[in-house]
């Protein structure tokens, strides 16, 4: 299939979810060989969890799919560009390539702005709209010691 096929797609899973009471958003993945091993919307609303976005849903499917935790031979696939959160998601999974349709100005112009996000991770911690504050307890770093010596451990 064509780029432009599997973005039609994501669109047109994104209208469905909206006629299905969900948001705006659609995503597809597909592996080396062209097949659709992830597919998801944005169901926060549907499922009260706001990481229940469209690339994190078709991600999470994927992963399932696949056996694995990386996606380094695969593609995404979604109706808009990913948002701060899926952005992470995105490099954690090791995603080979991302294609998009809508951009964040299209989404921002109907209420789904991250402008705001984008701002905040630039603040320091303390001065952020959420501030964030560390506390320096003593075993603090005892569980990294605990995984830089594991032998067995799996590294991502």
């Amino acid at each position: 299939m064509k780029k432009a096929t599997y973005i039609e797609e994501t669109i047109q899973l994104a209208f469905d979810n909206v006629e299905n009471d969900g948001g705006p958003f659609g995503a597809i993945i597909v592996d080396k060989t062209g097949n659709i091993i992830g597919k998801g919307t944005n169901i926060v609303t549907k499922s009260n969890d706001p990481t229940a976005h469209a690339e994190i849903q078709a991600i999470r499917e994927a992963c399932q799919e696949k056996q694995t935790f990386q996606l380094s031979d695969c593609i995404l696939y979604t109706s808009c560009e990913p948002c701060p959160m899926c952005l992470g998601a995105i490099y954690w999974a090791r995603l080979e390539k991302v294609y998009y349709a809508a951009d964040q100005n299209l989404a921002a112009a109907v209420g789904f702005g991250d402008t705001f996000i984008y701002e905040e991770i630039e603040k320091a911690p303390s001065e952020r709209h959420i501030p964030f504050r560390e506390v320096p307890v003593k075993e603090r770093n005892r569980p990294f010691e605990e995984w830089d010596n594991k032998p067995d451990k799996i590294t991502y």
